[in-house]
């Protein structure tokens, strides 16, 4: 079989490449390498059955040719975090939502048999309640989190009006090796890391006892790909998480060291906690990585976030002041 992953080069893509090549599929990489590193896929450089195209999916002309008689596409590429978001908010609708629409015009003229959309719970906003159900309520609080979500439901329209056989995940706080390393104030895991490399204090947002649902990157690769190989996931929405929520403070006192707090930042729930009931009945599918076994994973790792910026109070106040000006007003949480 043959499969496409855009966004193949970035931090998940890279390892559902790795899934999928295991797994025998002939696998074509499509990525514009804005976020994503060919690092990321140098232990596959020799494999005949991996090709990559550097190419931004939204060039509806230049990818199309990638999709002939290609029979599974997980569509994983996008531009990701909060700031840069606020701050380039055309760059990020082209991206996800234009280049959304155009990977599925792909599929479509392509036959392709199922598409696998990688969405985002961001799309829950602050929930009213925890575990939280894919039919609460769909509160965006930032531009990147509104285009996964209009992603999202251009997937859902295109399976209702062409009958493509789309399935959209909906994934919680992933972690794992690879994950990103730059970007305007990046993900924790990085931030922490590269913190403890330098010796450094780990800066911890508010008291650090906020929770969240860190789902290692290699259950959401096997979500995904039961997913694909499983016709009751077609047209549905589905939560990809962990099963259980954490603490930034457990997480802390898991890598060791010494710690800073930062002012709580606006926009933010205190819990991200999937209700991950709808993808075991479908799929059958549990997490298999503990909390504490995933973090013993990056910790041994850990030299991948060797080169990754280096951020302390003063420089995170200054790259997430977008942030609080255009999330700051207690009157835009929610939608």
């Amino acid at each position: 079989m043959k499969a496409i992953v855009t966004g193949g080069c970035g931090f998940i893509g890279s390892h559902m490449v790795d899934r999928l090549l295991n797994e025998g599929f002939d696998v074509i990489v499509i990525d514009n390498l804005s976020t994503g590193r060919l690092l990321n896929l140098e232990h596959h450089k020799n494999n005949p059955k991996l090709s990559v195209h550097i190419a931004d999916i939204s060039d509806f002309d230049k990818i199309l040719t990638c999709f002939e008689n290609v029979e599974w596409v997980f569509h994983l590429a996008a531009l990701a975090d909060i700031v840069p978001s606020i701050e380039k908010p055309l760059q990020y609708h082209k991206s996800n939502v234009d280049g959304t629409i155009s990977v599925l015009e792909c599929c479509r003229k392509s036959n392709v048999k199922r598409v696998i959309y990688a969405a985002s719970s961001s799309c829950y906003g602050i929930p009213d309640v925890y575990p939280t159900p894919e039919t609460a309520d769909i509160r965006p609080q930032y531009p990147y989190a509104v285009t996964k979500f209009l992603g999202e439901k251009y997937c859902m329209y295109w399976q209702q009006i062409y009958g493509l056989p789309v399935t959209s995940m909906r994934f919680f706080n992933v972690y794992g090796p690879r994950s990103r390393t730059s970007g305007t104030y990046g993900a924790v895991f990085g931030v922490f890391l590269s913190q403890k490399l330098n010796n450094k204090p780990y800066t911890v947002v508010g008291s650090g006892k906020q929770t969240r649902d860190f789902t290692y990157v290699t259950d959401i690769v096997n979500a995904c790909f039961m997913a694909a190989g499983n016709n009751n996931a077609i047209g549905k929405i589905m939560n990809v998480g962990s099963d259980n929520t954490y603490s930034v403070n457990r997480l802390v006192e898991l890598l060791g060291g010494e710690v800073i707090y930062i002012p709580k930042r606006p926009g933010e729930p205190d819990c991200t906690f999937a209700d991950i009931s709808r993808i075991k009945e479908v799929l059958q599918w549990r997490p298999l990585i503990s909390f504490e076994q995933g973090v013993n994973n990056m910790l041994e790792n850990i030299e991948y976030w060797r080169e990754a910026p280096l951020w302390d109070p003063e420089s995170i106040a200054e790259a997430t002041k977008s942030w609080f000006k255009y999330l700051g007003n207690d009157d835009k949480k929610n939608f």
